[in-house]
């Protein structure tokens, strides 16, 4: 027989696994959005990288981001109407949300990083400097909100 303790927790494992299917697939999602942003005019063998961009056909790069998408919606939808339905506590939503913007830095930082360009990539230069330290203590700041969270009781 399953008890209502045992659906609670097959629920919270659930939303648990929503919340991070939705911050992983954030800065995947946000990478294929925001494309490949190569210098114009030239082939990308003459081109110069701060870091070179990951070799995977296009077709795999649509496949993975299309998927990054869905899930980010779906994730998302899952979360809000738990939200919603008073299944999951909105205080985690002061952990998760940090942790999007994180990710949301993360794939545009990415894409600054592997761009193609004649010369230095000032933007990578920039993006290190300065979205570097905004996307550690954005991190740090959901991890400590996440643990004050858990141990304070809020399990939903």
């Amino acid at each position: 027989m399953v008890t209502t303790s045992t659906r609670a927790r097959s629920s919270r494992s659930a939303l648990a696994a929503a919340a991070a299917v939705l911050i992983i697939a954030v800065p995947v999602a946000t990478w294929w959005l925001i494309g490949q942003q190569n210098a114009d005019g030239l082939p990308s063998s003459d081109l110069d990288y701060a870091v070179r961009p990951l070799s995977i056909g296009s077709g795999q790069e649509t496949e993975l981001g299309a998927a990054a998408l869905l899930l980010t919606a779906v994730a998302t939808a899952v979360l809000l109407h738990a939200t919603r339905r008073q299944r999951f506590d909105p205080r985690w939503w002061q952990a998760i949300l940090p942790l999007l913007v994180a990710g949301l830095l993360l794939g545009v930082g990415w894409r600054i990083l592997t761009a193609g360009v004649i010369g230095a990539n000032i933007g990578a230069a920039f993006t290190v400097f300065f979205a570097g330290p905004v996307f550690a203590a954005l991190v740090v700041g959901a991890v400590v909100r996440g643990l004050l969270l858990r141990f304070a009781g809020g399990t939903g």
